[in-house]
């Protein structure tokens, strides 16, 4: 597949927009996750709560971790993959998925502190905006198996690109945090 100039400049914008995009997201996660360990830090210990209490938050935060995991890119094309699916049939189901899964989740943030949702919010949206813009670079007579090539390429070319180290991190302190309580 030969590109003129024109459309590999297009092609190298939109990566590049991709990838201050993700920059952006990446950054903003950590600053939020930095926020979050001075707020606690700084924060008088809570004194006894309902151990029951404790408890559902400690089920909320495992459930989340559980989405993290399940909306992870590698994982979500191992799961999902079909070969004899097009691009854009691949695209919506990986697309579908990773919403049904935060969709079935989306109770848990009544448990958990405004910073973890915020950052499994951040996951999903990151995720799915991977998929759309590297699907938006494939020809549609591309496969499904050549999307999911592209996408995992991608996540191993720019590892720090996901935001998926970073909210696990941030779900296993505040569950290690209220056994702690």
């Amino acid at each position: 597949m030969n590109l003129s100039v024109p459309q590999l400049l297009i092609q190298l914008g939109i990566a590049l927009l991709l990838g201050g995009t993700l920059a952006y997201l990446f950054w903003k996660q950590r600053k939020q996750a930095k926020q979050m360990l001075a707020q606690q830090k700084a924060a008088p210990p809570v004194e006894e709560r309902p151990r029951q209490s404790i408890q559902v938050q400690l089920q909320a935060y495992e459930r989340l971790l559980l989405l993290a995991e399940r909306i992870s890119l590698p994982n979500v094309i191992n799961r999902l993959n079909q070969n004899d699916a097009s691009v854009r049939e691949m695209q919506a189901i990986y697309t579908q998925n990773i919403r049904q899964e935060f969709d079935h989740n989306i109770a848990q943030q009544i448990y958990v502190s405004n910073e973890a949702w915020e950052a499994i919010r951040n996951l999903k949206d990151q995720n799915l905006l991977i998929v759309n813009q590297v699907a938006s670079f494939m020809p549609p007579e591309a496969t499904g198996s050549d999307l999911s090539k592209s996408i995992l390429e991608m996540m191993i070319n720019t590892p720090k690109a996901s935001l998926h180290g970073v909210v696990a991190e941030v779900l296993t302190y505040e569950a290690k945090k209220l056994i702690r309580l």
